[in-house]
Parts: C-alpha cells; structure tokens; sequence
C-alpha cells in the first residue's frame, strides 16, 4: 500500500508542475477552507479541519486543485475516546457545470494522507465533492474524503472557503 500512495503523490506532483509550468496565461487561485463533518465509520465523531488549495485554472470550466491540509478525527468515548490527526495532500479535477467560472461544480481528488500518531503511517486518500462558488470567492461544498490504509475511514461533511485571486 505504501508504494501505491508513493506513486499517486508523485503523480499528482507531475501534473502540478505541469500545470504551473504551461498556465503562465492562466489566472491562478488561492482557497483557505474549513471542513466539518461526522465520521462514518464506527467509532469515530465528529471531523475536523482547515485546509489550503492553490487551484490551477486550465479555462473557465476546468481548473486542476492541488490541496494540503490538516483533519482531526475524534474517536467516541465508547470506543477509548481521544482523536488522532492526518495530513492530506491531493490534487485532482474541478469541473463547473456551466462556462462563467462560477456556480455549480463537481470535485474529485486524489493522493496521500498522512498521519500524524505515531505508527498510523501514510494511507491513499480520494475525495469526491460537490459544491457551489460564488464570483466573490465564497465555496461551499458537500464533500466525502476517504483514508485507506490497512482498512479504511472516512468523513461525510462541508468545505466553506473563501478564494483570493493571484
């Protein structure tokens, strides 16, 4: 498994150094976001975090997200209690539903989730989402993001951002 995440980090390298080396035309976006949600799988409560997303604009329907955050799992008292933290990096594809550059759109991401307990190691990461982005930078979006490494969790929740042009 370490060696699949492996190769989809750096893929996902790949294709945003390609992108920041051929969209020199394009216009370029920042997102600061926060994310909320429950876990689904048992045992765990709710999810949460922040997370950065430099988007690299291809035209006005497609733009290729490259995200790395921070999310803290809670686990319920029931089951030990505490939280553990995982570190995801991903890049991935953003499609809007219509030729403005803003309003409907569908997500997807990939890459690698690191955690950061001692021994949780790296885990895949895939994060399907679908959200709505106002022209004045606000984004919220219904999200999954799954982990798996050695088994699997995951969390069903929101993103609310807000974007600032480059």
């Amino acid at each position: 498994m370490k060696t699949i995440t492996k190769i989809i980090a750096t893929s996902a390298a790949v294709v945003a150094l390609f992108f920041t080396t051929n969209a020199n035309a394009q216009s370029r976006n920042l997102g600061i976001g926060l994310n909320v949600g429950a876990g689904t799988t048992t045992g765990y409560g709710l999810v949460i975090g922040g997370d950065i997303r430099y988007q690299f604009n291809v035209d006005k329907q497609l733009s290729i997200p490259v995200t790395a955050g921070y999310n803290n799992f809670s686990i319920k008292d029931s089951y030990g209690g505490g939280s553990f933290g995982i570190i995801p990096v991903k890049a991935g594809a953003k499609y809007f539903f219509n030729d403005s550059g803003a309003g409907a759109y569908g997500l997807a991401e990939l890459g690698a989730g690191f955690g950061t307990n001692k021994g949780s190691g790296t885990s895949f990461v895939y994060s399907p989402a679908i959200g709505y982005a106002w022209s004045n930078g606000l984004d919220l979006a219904a999200k999954y993001e799954g982990y798996s490494n050695n088994g699997s969790i995951g969390f069903a929740g929101i993103r609310l951002a807000y974007g600032f042009s480059l």
